[in-house]
């Protein structure tokens, strides 16, 4: 009995550290989500997808819906938003709980998955088609595609996860080019060569050309 004396005065600091814990881990998880798709922000989809790439299976994959700001200009924000939000609903749905999808910000998603079966190329087509079916409960009007670039991580064993984002950032490139919605950015049959969109930044890789190949 003089023992639980003694602990009950130090009970409700205790209790109260643990509310505030709680409190706290709950703001920092909201914090690392976007508030419109729910997908990691790009700070936590980072620290995620480079966990995943010590994975020899790990693709990296970028996509962005084409022509975005002529839906938001057209139809208005509340119409883009809803696009956004399935966009991201259905890249996470695809990618499943084995890895990651973020929003890096705007219309421009990121995502690294596992690819058990060394089918990526199928499971991107597919994906691709799925990204660019109508919003539920929106005007058949307003419809769109997502572009796709995508490499797969063991191809370039020397690069990092932002040199991976920009070799994938120049297949979609390619993608948009070519009108066929997906690209990978690797060896194959030549369909594309291009410095990508991104060419002149601080950073991009000028030292190999990007081939699109068809998914």
């Amino acid at each position: 009995m003089n023992t639980l004396a003694a602990l009950l005065p130090a009970l409700p600091p205790v209790l109260g550290w643990a509310v505030h814990a709680r409190w706290l881990h709950g703001r920092l998880t909201t914090a690392r989500h976007d508030p419109l798709t729910g997908l990691w922000t790009r700070d936590a989809f980072t620290r995620r997808a480079r966990r995943l790439l010590r994975d020899p299976r790990a693709v990296v994959v970028l996509a962005d819906v084409d022509k975005f700001k002529h839906v938001n200009d057209t139809f208005g924000h509340a119409v883009g938003d809803a696009l956004l939000k399935a966009t991201a609903d259905r890249l996470a749905h695809h990618v499943g709980a084995s890895g990651v999808a973020g929003r890096l910000g705007g219309d421009e998603f990121a995502a690294v998955l596992i690819d058990d079966h060394g089918t990526a190329g199928d499971l991107l087509a597919v994906l691709h088609g799925v990204l660019a079916r109508p919003v539920d409960g929106q005007d058949p009007s307003v419809c769109t595609t997502v572009s796709l670039g995508w490499v797969r991580a063991a191809d370039f064993p020397a690069d990092d996860l932002s040199g991976l984002l920009r070799r994938a950032d120049e297949a979609m490139y390619a993608a948009k080019q070519g009108r066929a919605g997906t690209r990978r950015a690797g060896l194959g049959r030549l369909f594309a060569t291009v410095a990508g969109r991104r060419a002149g930044r601080t950073g991009t890789r000028t030292d190999a050309p990007i081939v699109g190949v068809a998914a």
